[in-house]
């Protein structure tokens, strides 16, 4: 048995999806069964769990083999995850798939990448099998700018001209899924990325080309890009995280061009022209 957690996110339902189309049965961890239509698929199990309640996270793992872990990235992220490693050991899980982040380290200046650290070495400690994902930025993270980019066909953010060599999501799902369900992963840390680092300028001009308008990008100060992502929502952790994220970027710390997507599953990364072409719609 394969146990998905953060399995209504937007990685989270790939890999299901993915998953239940290859025939594999799987559990769907979710908070809210209510919010799991997208994933009410055949083979797919879906059970309620909740990180800060580590005895529905041992419910959820009875006779699970091997075990996927994401939550989002919040304050409370290393601690549940921790749990989760705790819970997943007592269960006699044989192996954690874990979505980490590019370039993640203990003294990293940036909060994220310290807590995917923290939780890549306990389950290294743990003795369990292992396999780590690190992807860089999403392309999908675009999505997040798709309100200013209908209607004022522009984006902004704190990066300058730095460039990034993004991630499609759905290579991301399939190199877990080659993880959960092939030989040869066990050990192994894959870093994600897309075929070629790109300024957000850059993206800009192939955003142009998908949607058939010109879309410009704006480089911001960082207070600006803080009081962007508060406005609509974002909490007041995240937005910090999120802001020393995009300082690592302004930084050059990002723009390395790996080779794990194809290592992982045997084929080339997807290009963010075929992201910009693929999402065109979302974008208004």
């Amino acid at each position: 048995m394969l146990l998905v957690t953060g399995a209504t996110g937007s990685n989270g339902t790939e890999i299901v999806k993915r998953l239940a189309a290859q025939n594999v049965p799987v559990r769907a961890m979710v908070r809210n069964r209510d919010r799991a239509s997208a994933i009410a698929l055949p083979n797919v199990e879906i059970v309620e769990g909740d990180f800060d309640r580590p005895e529905t996270l041992l419910s959820a793992l009875v006779n699970v083999d091997r075990a996927f872990l994401l939550t989002n990235s919040t304050e409370h992220a290393e601690a549940q995850q921790l749990a989760f490693v705790d819970a997943a050991h007592q269960s006699g899980v044989k192996q954690i798939v874990k979505l980490s982040q590019f370039a993640a380290d203990a003294k990293s200046p940036v909060r994220f990448l310290r807590y995917h650290a923290a939780v890549e070495a306990a389950i290294q400690a743990s003795g369990m099998a292992y396999t780590f994902l690190r992807p860089n930025l999403f392309m999908q993270g675009l999505l997040n700018f798709r309100s200013a980019i209908a209607s004022q066909n522009a984006f902004y953010a704190a990066i300058n001209d730095a460039k990034v060599s993004v991630v499609d999501v759905r290579d991301i799902a399939d190199s877990a899924v080659a993880a959960l369900t092939e030989a040869g992963h066990e050990g192994k840390i894959y870093n994600l990325t897309g075929p070629q680092a790109l300024t957000h300028a850059e993206m800009a001009e192939q955003l142009s080309v998908a949607l058939d308008r010109q879309i410009a990008f704006t480089d911001i100060p960082p207070e600006a890009m803080r009081d962007q992502l508060i406005s609509i929502g974002m909490p007041v952790w995240q937005a910090d995280g999120l802001l020393e994220d995009y300082a690592h970027y302004r930084r050059n710390e990002a723009a390395a061009v790996s080779s794990g997507v194809q290592e992982a599953t045997g084929k080339e990364p997807c290009s963010f022209q075929a992201f910009a072409r693929d999402y065109a719609k979302m974008f208004g």
